[in-house]
């Protein structure tokens, strides 16, 4: 048994798109304690967190392109940050008419 290797985003080719609830979101400020305030594709403004397994691998920065997965209760003002895309990525979404924001 080793270290699992963190692979950066550099490295990687796939893409996640929404499933189920989830949706686009553009990140407007850092609130400090794994928390940031995400403007959602829906409407709504969101307090995210960031799920355990990004939080010291990928650095989320204000105007980032996020997806956010809402919570079951709470969810027009709570969620989880489950994907954070890069600016290449968030070109190709704009381009496909996915992300209206």
């Amino acid at each position: 048994m080793g270290k699992k290797k963190v692979i950066s985003e550099k490295d990687l080719d796939e893409m996640v798109l929404p499933a189920g609830t989830d949706v686009f979101g553009i990140a407007l400020k850092l609130l400090g304690n794994d928390r940031v305030l995400v403007k959602c594709q829906d409407g709504y403004e969101r307090i995210c967190r960031i799920r355990g397994k990004m939080k010291r691998r990928v650095w989320i920065r204000v105007g980032d392109v996020v997806l956010v997965s809402p919570w079951d209760f709470q969810s027009e003002t709570r969620g989880d940050i489950i994907w954070r895309y890069t600016k290449g990525q968030a070109e190709y979404l704009r381009k496909q008419g996915l992300l209206k924001l």
